[in-house]
């Protein structure tokens, strides 16, 4: 692996060797460079895993006020897991620098692929159905990307795409009171023009404008709107003033037309924009959203009669919040996690009997055995119908826990249910313990 220049020791558990991390990465060749960080290809000593190794100076940062910017691409990015998106696997820092180990993405950026000339309409469709995958999947959990340009997507060497760069993400809680995000942020050419007007703008909505022009520009080779003056841009921009070539398809036509309307109350939905025809032309199976249509079938299929499980010490102990050390390696809040847990000292049939209380209330199918209620949701939300699953174990004859887990649809749908409807009807039902209920 070629070397690069020493770079300062982690801590006193350093190898001697001068381009080792911490004794656990092996830094290489010098693969990307920005105003702020330096990104490495290195190694892990114990796996043999090729990472790239982000280095980013503390006192830079600092001084021109970026701080929070790192701290909330840290937050995301161990938030935000999926396929199309690329993993954080750890971040350490020294003194004076901060080090974020990520996923090795080998293919390089889109644009480098986009710079050789534009992409035939079902290359084009492959990348952009992974891109609206991971971006509804950052929306469903209240985060919003910013700065969606083809420099920020990668290719890894499956030629599968990735996204990264959350440095000017935003979530949910940056919402003022007006529901509205209102910092102006993003790359000229890609920013949505509620953005530009300063006057609040829905970070989901900005996301999907942005994704039209990067699926033009993957269609076309070159931005749909261009000047050499910046005003005259934004001009455009403001007034949706572009034009398709007429390579362009039809379908391809109409898709970006609905996704660059200026107005963004107009302007096309995720939902919407994945049941087009266009959309589902050739839709590779692992972004297909709506998995949750066939939860009786496969994910909520029933598994027959079975005894109520028994839990080991570990189990228990996991159940406690004091001994929980999920924190230490998950940033969700408890209400945005997947699954959620319960003690009671009830017997199994009164839990089963409010469970399908709650079902009944909320218009939920419900199959059941002694020892699991499984739910559905009777109407469509964003991916297909809610399914939910409730698993009752027995730790004693008179103590039972319950386990509560999304087995299909959206899991900001899930999440909404189990705040509103799932948590206050169990309420009288919970084991509390002298300090504490204990539903984590």
């Amino acid at each position: 692996m070629e070397k690069v220049q020493p770079m300062e020791s982690m801590s006193n558990n350093s190898t001697s060797c001068s381009n080792v991390l911490k004794g656990k990465y092996e830094l290489g060749r010098l693969i990307g460079t920005g105003s702020f960080a330096k990104v490495y290809h290195a190694r892990n000593l114990q796996s043999g895993k090729s990472v790239a190794m982000k280095v980013v100076g503390k006192e830079k940062v600092i001084k021109v006020g970026m701080m929070d910017q790192i701290k909330r691409e840290i937050c995301v990015m161990k938030m935000v897991k999926h396929p199309n998106i690329v993993e954080l696997d750890e971040v350490m820092a020294s003194k004076s620098k901060i080090y974020f180990a990520m996923e090795f993405v080998r293919g390089g950026e889109l644009f480098n692929k986009i710079a050789k000339g534009r992409l035939k309409e079902d290359a084009a469709r492959s990348y952009f159905q992974q891109l609206i995958s991971a971006i509804d999947f950052c929306h469903s959990r209240g985060v919003y990307h910013r700065d969606l340009k083809p420099e920020n997507l990668l290719l890894d060497d499956q030629g599968n795409l990735k996204i990264t760069d959350f440095g000017l993400s935003a979530f949910t809680e940056h919402l003022k009171q007006d529901g509205l995000l209102h910092t102006t942020c993003g790359t000229p050419a890609y920013v949505a023009p509620e953005v530009i007007g300063k006057k609040g703008y829905d970070g989901a909505k900005a996301d999907l404008w942005s994704c039209g022009v990067i699926l033009y520009v993957l269609l076309a080779g070159f931005l749909p709107f261009q000047d050499e003056n910046i005003v005259a841009m934004y001009k455009k921009i403001y007034r949706g003033d572009f034009k398709c070539p007429p390579w362009f398809s039809p379908e391809s036509r109409k898709i970006i037309t609905k996704l660059l309307d200026p107005n963004p109350n107009t302007r096309i939905t995720v939902s919407k924009l994945m049941e087009t025809s266009w959309f589902k032309k050739y839709l590779p199976r692992s972004t297909i959203g709506n998995e949750g249509e066939k939860a009786f079938d496969i994910g909520l299929g029933f598994k027959g009669e079975k005894q109520q499980e028994t839990l080991n010490a570990f189990h228990i102990i996991s159940l406690s919040s004091g001994f929980d050390l999920s924190p230490l390696f998950e940033e969700k809040k408890k209400e945005e996690r997947e699954e959620i847990r319960f003690a009671t000292t009830k017997s199994a049939s009164s839990v089963i009997s409010k469970l399908e209380e709650v079902a009944k209330n909320v218009k939920f199918n419900v199959k059941k055995s002694e020892s699991s209620v499984k739910l559905q949701c009777q109407e469509s939300g964003r991916k297909g119908k809610l399914g939910i699953s409730a698993d009752l174990f027995a730790v004693t004859s008179s103590f039972l826990v319950v386990e509560v887990k999304k087995e299909g649809g959206d899991t900001l749908e899930y999440n909404q249910f189990c705040s509103k409807e799932l948590r206050p009807a169990l309420k009288d039902i919970l084991w509390t313990s002298p300090a504490q209920a204990t539903i984590v």
